[in-house]
């Protein structure tokens, strides 16, 4: 099986700061990965593009796409997380960063300890390779 892939070009402040992208357990995870899949590509009228990471943690992780809870969205937020074993078993494990863990790094220097951010710090564009 194929597994999908997707892409976040993410903003700061309306500047680019560079793009990652997620390989998806499609395999493991059928429902969360294509509900993730979806949301990236925004085909069902809604989805991540111009949503924000509302919460950075250097060196925990990046909380973005809270921005709506439509019906057979299975919610919409997601983590990028660095190694966090606590967390096993608590929340659905459903890709990996594939590329730009450089980006992903350098959005946690927006971040406080707290989750604030210090900056917008946006998807301005996302999809599917």
């Amino acid at each position: 099986m194929v597994k999908p892939t997707v892409f976040f070009d993410i903003a700061v402040d309306g500047e680019p700061l560079g793009c990652f992208s997620f390989e998806l357990f499609a395999d493991k995870v059928p429902k969360t990965a294509e509900n993730f899949r979806a949301l990236s590509t925004g085909e069902k009228g809604f989805g991540y593009k111009g949503s924000c990471f509302h919460r950075i943690i250097p060196g925990f992780m990046c909380q973005g796409g809270d921005f709506t809870r439509h019906t057979n969205t299975n919610g919409s937020q997601f983590f990028i997380c660095t190694k966090t074993e606590w967390l096993n078993g608590k929340h659905v494990v459903f890709g990996k960063l594939k590329e730009g863990m450089n980006v992903v790094q350098a959005m946690g220097g927006f971040g406080s300890k707290n989750g604030k951010t210090s900056k917008k710090i946006t998807i301005a564009d996302c999809g599917q390779l």
